[in-house]
């Protein structure tokens, strides 16, 4: 079990690759700027948790906090969200490993979709078809790297 979460955490990693791989491609093809959207999920924890994100300094260091802790905060729901995969998918060995791709990408983004909207920072109903490919494109990218590495690691 141990071995399939560590498996399932280094493929959560491979995936958030691939899921900022597909985001920078998109930026570049399309001239987009980036998604301010983890930073404000990271000013409204921040106030929630009574923390000062400029720490006293200027308004330029709480942005560049917000920018760099969005990014880890990434980091850390890819590689959660592998540890779960690699929990679940030895229960489930008959499913097909596209299908599996599909329902961790879209699980993955049900998810981080979700406490931003529950947090008030975005919300989905609102989008334009548009947003939702940006949204989704990068989201199946991690679950087809993510599920594609959990099996190359094998047992």
């Amino acid at each position: 079990m141990a071995h399939d979460v560590i498996r399932g955490v280094a493929s959560g990693a491979l995936g958030t690759v691939a899921l900022n791989i597909t985001t920078y491609l998109d930026m570049a093809i399309r001239g987009r700027a980036t998604s301010p959207v983890p930073g404000q999920d990271v000013e409204t924890l921040a106030r929630l948790a009574g923390v000062d994100l400029s720490g006293g300094g200027s308004e330029q260091t709480a942005d560049n906090r917000k920018e760099g802790i969005g990014a880890l905060l990434g980091y850390l729901t890819g590689c959660s969200i592998g540890a779960v995969y690699g929990l679940v998918r030895p229960q489930a060995p008959h499913v097909p490993v596209p299908v599996a791709a599909l329902a961790v990408g879209l699980g993955a983004m049900a998810a981080t979709d979700g406490v931003t909207t529950l947090m008030g920072n975005s919300d989905p109903r609102d989008w334009s078809a548009g947003e939702w490919a940006m949204d989704i494109v990068p989201h199946i990218a991690y679950g087809a790297a993510t599920a594609a590495a959990f099996e190359a690691f094998g047992d």
